[in-house]
């Protein structure tokens, strides 16, 4: 999105995606309150929390006020994958939590200003509008798709696990009808299903535009299965990786952004077991929880 201006109002529009992502001092030098109202999904690499961060620094170097109104989590319910090590921080992974965080945008916001993690560990003035009725457990279905490639909830909760394979070889179905859907590539020895990537609004120059790709079809289980597996899907990573024709071409620089890390990525390489993988994260997410649990302002789901 680029800057424009709204054509009922005049009303300046500032876009914070793209190479602008903070807020400027002139930008908010009339500016009394920010009002921060956008559906995340509850993914570290959802970048709606980058933003969240940086809306909430510059409010705090302004000495703005930030009223977030919180929404439901629809992935919610559950926490998962491993902890970003912050040598690894960038845009798509700004903090060092877990693939799937668990918590509300609201409850988000609480934790970045109470652990310190804007510029000069400043806290900005905030306010968290809360949900009525909310809990951690519920499976919250929403109303209005929260960006062009996430266009129902198959494609939410499959989303924490698709989400790595770009940083693969893999497209994740960017271009078609079913974004984030189903996963495939030209010349992938795994599953029979075919589609194949074109321009189209969300998805100018996707992943293999243009070429035939055979995979697999993901709708159905990503509609019901991955809701009720409550944690990501490695065996698809890792089962296209043992697969794959060309192994040293299967990851590209992006991975490890994605991941967090480059641990997940060597573990796989070196054939370790998804039990023996799952296993390392655990030290990470007990500590995360412990540190969740002072921001929560809903009643949280319980432990399987």
């Amino acid at each position: 999105m680029k800057d424009q201006k709204d054509a009922r109002t005049g009303l300046p529009i500032v876009s914070l995606y793209g190479k602008s992502k903070k807020p400027s001092a002139a930008q908010l030098a009339d500016v009394d309150v920010l009002v921060f109202d956008i559906q995340d999904v509850g993914v570290r690499f959802y970048t709606y929390i980058s933003t969240l961060h940086y809306v909430m620094e510059a409010a705090a170097e302004q000495q703005k006020k930030v009223v977030v109104l919180d929404r439901p989590n629809p992935n919610g319910f559950y926490v998962d994958g491993p902890v970003l090590d912050t040598a690894f921080r960038s845009f798509v992974g700004m903090h060092p939590v877990p693939l799937v965080h668990g918590m509300t945008i609201g409850e988000y916001a609480r934790m970045i200003n109470g652990e310190g993690w804007l510029k000069g560990a400043r806290r900005c003035d905030l306010t968290v509008v809360e949900c009525a009725g909310y809990e951690h457990g519920q499976f919250y279905s929403l109303p209005v798709r929260p960006s062009p490639n996430l266009p129902n909830m198959s494609a939410v909760y499959l989303y924490p696990s698709l989400g790595l394979f770009e940083g693969t070889i893999v497209s994740v179905g960017r271009g078609t009808d079913q974004p984030f859907q189903c996963i495939g590539y030209p010349g992938n020895p795994v599953g029979a299903f075919a589609f194949t990537p074109k321009s189209m609004p969300g998805a100018q120059e996707p992943p293999h535009l243009g070429r035939a790709c055979t995979g697999l079809d993901l709708r159905d289980y990503g509609a019901f299965q991955s809701r009720m597996d409550r944690r990501i899907n490695l065996q698809w990573l890792m089962g296209l990786y043992q697969e794959a024709p060309n192994k040293a071409g299967y990851f590209n620089s992006f991975f490890d952004k994605l991941a967090g890390g480059k641990d997940l990525r060597e573990r796989i390489a070196r054939g370790e077991t998804e039990e023996v993988i799952r296993a390392a994260w655990q030290p990470g997410i007990e500590t995360f929880l412990r540190v969740r649990s002072k921001y929560l302002l809903y009643p949280d789901f319980k432990a399987r």
